[in-house]
C-alpha cells in the first residue's frame, strides 16, 4: 500500500483545497492530511477564520482523505514520515525545493501547482473589502 501525506491550514475550504486532496490521493492508496493547529498557525503568524477542530472535521469529511492528524510544528514532518511509513509527500508548489530534504528519508517529494484563480488569502481580502450594503 502506498501512503501519501500532505499538510495545510485548510481554512475557508474551497475548490483549490478539494483539487489538491484529489490529486494527492491519486499518488497512492492512503492519504493522510495534517491540518495546522491554531497554536501552530499563531507561530507562523497566521490566523484562521475557523478553529482547528472545525477545519479538521471538514477535511475528514472529504472522500479522498483516509486520516487527519494535527500539524503542530515544522519539525514533525520527519517524524510523521517515519511513524506512518509514508511513501510520498505532497505539497503546493509555492514551497518548491523547501522540502527536498525529506528525500533523505526515502520519501518521494511532489510539488503540485495551485488551482488558478482561487486562494484563501484572496478570499479573505475580498471579504474584508465588502461592506454590509454590498451584501444585501
Amino acid at each position: 500500500m502506498k501512503k501519501v501525506i500532505t499538510y495545510g491550514t485548510f481554512d475557508l475550504f474551497h475548490i483549490g483545497h478539494l483539487k489538491l486532496l484529489k490529486r494527492a490521493k491519486r499518488f497512492g492508496d492512503y492519504l493522510i492530511v495534517a491540518v495546522s493547529t491554531d497554536e501552530f498557525n499563531k507561530l507562523k503568524g497566521k490566523k484562521s477564520f475557523f478553529p482547528y477542530e472545525e477545519r479538521k472535521q471538514i477535511v475528514e469529511a472529504i472522500k479522498y482523505v483516509d486520516k487527519v492528524i494535527p500539524e503542530e510544528s515544522w519539525e514533525q514532518k520527519i517524524n510523521d514520515i517515519k511513524k506512518y511509513d509514508i511513501d510520498i509527500f505532497v505539497i503546493w508548489d509555492d514551497w518548491k525545493w523547501k522540502f527536498d530534504y525529506l528525500k533523505d528519508y526515502w520519501v518521494e517529494v511532489v510539488y503540485l501547482s495551485r488551482t488558478e484563480g482561487i486562494s484563501t488569502t484572496d478570499i479573505k481580502r475580498l471579504l474584508s473589502g465588502i461592506s454590509d450594503d454590498a451584501i444585501q
